[in-house]
């Protein structure tokens, strides 16, 4: 991707320094050539001063209650909000309101009213808002796109995914009121990539959910499993959980062949293909990139040519609805039909952006399990 402003920089806050803001979006500055990180906002004291150590281009840090000063500043164009699901909304629209532009952690939000506050606060102010689905620019994730598309498959008829891990008791994934659950921390990314994949929204769908008594699943399920009906009378299902061993793949069926990929969701390492057609499999490897250095040159990139973006937030309030649908559906056991959706934007493989990954790991500072966002 290439910039007619090349030699400006959008001004970045990262907003939550929790696991994966320390691990992996604080590092892919030094990968994102357009975008600076300036500025940190956390309720972590020890946080913000070691953090800020580490990265020369911070200027400034700031506590939750200063958030405001911090938009208000004059030294930010942008956020990266890495926060707990519960709080995206405010955030956002706080932003918006101040006419800073919102990079947003998915899920979205946690329901869909949530979701339209933010669009429409947006929208208000005329400032950029993007959900950071890091797949949409992920060569393996729009090859296999790609792949589909190419009609080698024949007609893609079958979505089938499993992604599992084990999560600690302390971790926030299982803390309802906050937004956890497997349906909105992992399971978005099977709803997602169906939805892509297919290149079409799911008109019904269907849930059920399962524990295994464990005192950690106390308040969210350990696992899920999930039917989309697509128009056309295709299938998608998986089965995601926090309480088994680590497990991330999809595969899609067609008429003449499948396209197996894992590890399908990774945010690191190498992904392989393995495309079946007429009994031959072909196995096609993609090398390590960084992902979050993807999103910031992608986004900043948007915001400096004023293109929107195509993670826009009508394709973060799609999910937050089918997800909030599957949950209707785990509660009455009944097949659970879908609002309609206009959809014009879809990831290609023209989005593909490759940064080599940061050649050392972070420091972290003050954080939980692999997995928060705090």
């Amino acid at each position: 991707m290439t910039s007619n402003t090349s030699n400006q920089k959008i001004r970045y806050a990262v907003v939550g320094l929790g696991w994966f803001a320390q691990s992996a979006a604080l590092p892919a500055f030094a990968n994102a050539e357009n975008s600076e990180l300036v500025a940190l906002v956390s309720d972590d004291p020890v946080k913000l001063t070691e953090i800020s150590g580490q990265y020369s281009s911070v200027q400034r840090t700031f506590s939750y209650e200063e958030y405001d000063d911090c938009l208000s500043s004059g030294l930010i164009d942008a956020v990266y909000i890495a926060l707990p699901n519960h709080l995206h909304r405010d955030y956002t629209v706080r932003a918006a309101n101040a006419k800073i532009h919102v990079l947003c952690e998915k899920p979205m939000a946690i329901t869909e009213d949530e979701c339209e506050a933010m669009i429409q606060a947006v929208q208000k102010n005329d400032v950029k808002l993007m959900i950071a689905y890091r797949l949409h620019l992920e060569e393996a994730n729009l090859q296999a796109v790609e792949v589909v598309n190419s009609g080698q498959l024949g007609e893609p008829r079958i979505f089938n995914s499993v992604f599992t891990q084990q999560v600690e008791a302390s971790n926030i994934r299982v803390d309802k009121e906050i937004g956890g659950g497997t349906l909105d921390d992992i399971g978005i990314y099977c709803i997602n990539a169906a939805r892509y994949l297919f290149q079409d929204e799911p008109i019904e769908v269907f849930a059920t959910s399962a524990s295994n008594g464990e005192k950690r699943f106390q308040e969210v399920e350990e696992m899920t499993s999930v039917i989309l009906r697509f128009p056309g009378d295709r299938l998608a299902n998986f089965t995601c959980s926090f309480g088994a061993a680590k497990v991330s793949t999809y595969q899609v069926v067609g008429t003449k062949g499948d396209l197996l990929v894992k590890p399908a969701y990774a945010s690191q390492g190498e992904i392989k293909h393995y495309l079946t057609i007429d009994g031959e499999m072909q196995e096609r490897k993609f090398e390590p990139h960084d992902q979050l250095a993807a999103e910031f040159v992608y986004f900043s990139d948007c915001i400096l040519n004023n293109k929107e973006p195509e993670p826009s937030g009508q394709e973060g309030l799609i999910d937050v609805h089918i997800i909030r649908a599957l949950y209707r559906s785990i509660e009455t056991g009944r097949f659970v039909r879908l609002d309609e959706f206009d959809q014009d934007q879809r990831p290609t493989v023209d989005q593909t952006i490759k940064r080599k990954p940061s050649p050392k790991e972070p420091e972290l500072i003050n954080v939980a399990p692999p997995g928060g966002k705090s």
